[in-house]
């Protein structure tokens, strides 16, 4: 068995989450080879905790959902939501031989079944201990604009990477992000303010997703005003799009466009009330991962990059949108794509990507990936 899938389950099981004896883990394995998923059992029942696996393909999920009706969702969820409120901790592995795989699923089928199954997800997410990584695939190599061989390095580098450097800064800016007010951001087609007051904030090195390196919070919701332009291209229900802008008015989103797909994005925009509503704001420092590619677990942690997420906020950071849409799109501000600056209560926090404070400066590049 490759080593890095051995470091990589243990990592999962101790770092990540943390397993205790007797605890159980359920296993979800989507199109992943079978040596990483005999890796984490492994790995799991080494901390003295119980595995349970769940297999799952793209293209039989797929056709599940084309089509599907309110008893058949109603049925699954029944079951599904038993199996979860048995475990104590989620493990999720997701790889993909085509990311594009639900792009013509009618939205309507996409929606009733994001709507009646969400509860499971909610129960996941607040009552369990869990952590969600995307698998390297040739399809994600292809994404990246890299060899095979030079992702699958790339992958284990960013996954693997030691994530308790980040402790110091993340904490830090975690209690800047907790007691700012006003926030403004700035950059090329950007101009955007809003409120964090009394919004908590919480930082992520590697407990929860991997690859991680971001602290989140949430803007209070009726906020946020001006306009925001993405520039890193992002895939959701399995359509592209890009070049994103949105304009706000009183926390909503009254104007949206972009270069491609634009009416699957009103589409998405008008799934609900909370869908044009903002549920996340998040400030990412991966120091590996540099460039978009198309997946929002590496996407978001980009360094020098913060993503503004239209829909559901979620329950430690929460200014009470609730939206089955949680989107994460990701505005770079390093340099090469245009640069910018992120203010809190009237002081420059970060500059083209680089922190400006000595408290906050080891999250940089410099600092994460150097020797000292």
């Amino acid at each position: 068995m490759d080593p890095r899938y051995v470091s990589l389950a243990d990592n999962i099981v101790s770092h990540s989450t943390n397993l205790q004896k007797d605890e159980k883990a359920l296993i979800h394995a989507f199109d992943v080879p079978e040596q990483i998923t005999l890796a984490l059992i492994r790995a799991v029942r080494g901390r003295g905790a119980i595995p349970f696996v769940l297999l799952e393909n793209s293209r039989i999920g797929r056709e599940c959902v084309l089509g599907g009706t309110d008893v058949q969702f109603e049925t699954a969820l029944s079951w599904e939501m038993e199996r979860m409120k048995s475990m104590d901790a989620y493990l999720a592995l997701r790889g993909s031989a085509n990311v594009f795989e639900n792009s013509d699923l009618p939205q309507e089928d996409m929606k009733k079944a994001i709507k009646i199954l969400k509860p499971v997800l909610d129960w996941r997410v607040k009552k369990t201990k869990w952590c969600v990584l995307r698998w390297p695939t040739s399809s994600m190599a292809q994404q990246a604009k890299m060899s095979t061989e030079a992702f699958e390095n790339f992958f284990f580098d960013a996954c693997c990477m030691d994530y308790s450097r980040m402790t110091e800064g993340m904490t830090a800016l975690e209690s800047r992000m907790r007691e700012a007010e006003d926030v403004r951001i700035t950059g090329p087609g950007t101009d955007l303010t809003f409120s964090l007051k009394g919004i908590n904030a919480v930082a992520c090195g590697g407990t929860h997703n991997i690859p991680d390196g971001e602290v989140f919070s949430c803007p209070v919701r009726d906020s946020v005003e001006g306009t925001i332009t993405y520039n890193a291209d992002t895939i959701y229900q399995g359509t592209s799009f890009s070049d994103i802008c949105l304009k706000f008015s009183a926390g909503k989103i009254v104007e949206a466009t972009a270069s491609s797909n634009e009416e699957k994005l009103t589409e998405i925009l008008d799934s609900d009330e909370g869908a044009r509503f903002i549920g996340e704001f998040a400030i990412g420092f991966n120091p590996i991962i540099r460039e978009p590619m198309l997946d929002i677990l590496f996407d978001e942690k980009i360094a020098g990059s913060f993503h503004f997420t239209p829909g559901q906020a979620y329950e430690e950071a929460n200014n009470g949108n609730q939206s089955q849409v949680h989107w994460d799109m990701v505005n770079i501000q390093r340099p090469e794509y245009g640069g910018g600056e992120i203010w809190f209560d009237g002081e420059l926090i970060r500059k083209d990507g680089e922190f400006q404070h000595e408290d906050l400066a080891k999250l940089n590049t410099e600092y994460l990936l150097g020797d000292s």
